[in-house]
């Protein structure tokens, strides 16, 4: 890549002219300017972020804000900073990742030096302190997630509780009349938008089917296997004939075990959905239908919003809710019928 010391020997004039034309900072003669701007075309000469700002042009950066916390489930995590970083280069972007606990910390930096065009926010939590801050400064922010306090904001999403429907109906299509949800770690429902969003859904849709319906969480990393299999053991002590599972990979792998060791089979004896999973579950030791959660599709249109609202034709301030799709992979059937 060419250097600005070769721009200036190729113009004839010197680095500090250069600079000048780059940034608009003094003045510089037609002439001048024109001679420069050949030898920046001709040596692909790229200025610096520094010099772009001081332009008034983009830098070309993007900040990703995605607070690491201890109990985030990293490999999800990282599937959406990598769809966000693979999408913003399709867009010519570089991301610029803060990964603060104290995420509204890192986003005002970023936000008061002007180093970068738009800051897209992830792990958004139901009372974000972030919210407030992108109301409160110039960059634009696009939310991969949905706030409780939305209002004002520019927001992308699956839309969890139309998927959550899905998988009621799915089941109670098949016959089911008593059903269980396997959900995220307690912790979640405090500190994440969506597990409240799928819970909140799974119930209201289930009492307007006139499903008995019964709710529990997984565990974490290290308690996730105990408890999933004393969720499944209750829900099925309860009568729940179809789970819903809307957790990791290593709940959907527990749940099955459990089935397999009480010798039951999906479908047979139990049917399966998975809720929102941002794995492939047909690698699964049995195939599980899916509503997934996946992130090209937040990723792609958050970074596509971010671009148009650095244009003339910004995008108004709304949810953009990603429609969900269902997977059939053979683990729903019609309920056993009753023994006796």
């Amino acid at each position: 890549m060419a250097k600005i010391n070769e721009v200036a020997e190729a113009a004839g004039v010197s680095i500090s002219t250069v600079s000048y034309a780059l940034s608009g900072k003094r003045p510089v003669s037609v002439a001048t300017r024109l001679r420069i701007e050949k030898a920046v075309r001709e040596l692909g000469y790229s200025p610096n972020a520094g010099a772009r700002m001081l332009a008034g042009s983009r830098t070309q950066i993007f900040a990703l804000t995605e607070p690491l916390r201890r109990d985030t489930h990293a490999p999800t995590h990282m599937s959406f900073v990598l769809a966000t970083a693979v999408a913003a280069r399709r867009n010519d972007y570089d991301i610029l990742l803060l990964t603060e606990e104290q995420a509204s910390a890192g986003m005002a930096r970023v936000a008061s030096s002007g180093l970068v065009d738009a800051i897209l926010v992830l792990d958004v939590a139901p009372d974000d302190e972030r919210v407030a801050l992108a109301r409160s400064i110039e960059t634009p922010s696009v939310f991969i997630g949905v706030p409780d306090d939305n209002e004002g904001l520019i927001c992308v999403d699956l839309d969890f509780d139309a998927a959550t429907v899905l998988a009621v109906d799915r089941v109670a299509d098949a016959g089911h009349r008593s059903i269980g949800l396997i959900g995220q770690p307690q912790v979640a429902y405090e500190k994440s938008n969506f597990p409240p969003r799928v819970r909140s859904a799974f119930e209201r849709r289930a009492e307007e089917r006139g499903i008995r319906h019964s709710f529990r969480v997984s565990g974490d990393s290290q308690t996730s296997a105990p408890m999933a299999r004393t969720a499944v053991a209750e829900l099925l002590d309860e009568g729940a004939t179809a789970l819903l599972v809307h957790g990791v990979d290593d709940v959907h792998t527990v749940v099955l075990a459990e089935l397999a060791e009480r010798g039951l089979s999906v479908p047979g004896d139990v049917s399966l959905v998975s809720v929102a999973a941002s794995f492939d579950t047909a690698v699964l030791s049995q195939p599980i239908d899916v509503i997934p959660l996946i992130p090209e599709a937040s990723c792609d249109l958050a970074v596509d919003l971010a671009v148009a609202s650095l244009g003339r034709d910004r995008p108004r301030p709304g949810l953009h809710l990603i429609p969900p799709v269902y997977y059939d992979r053979g683990s729903v059937a019609p309920p056993p019928a009753p023994r006796g």
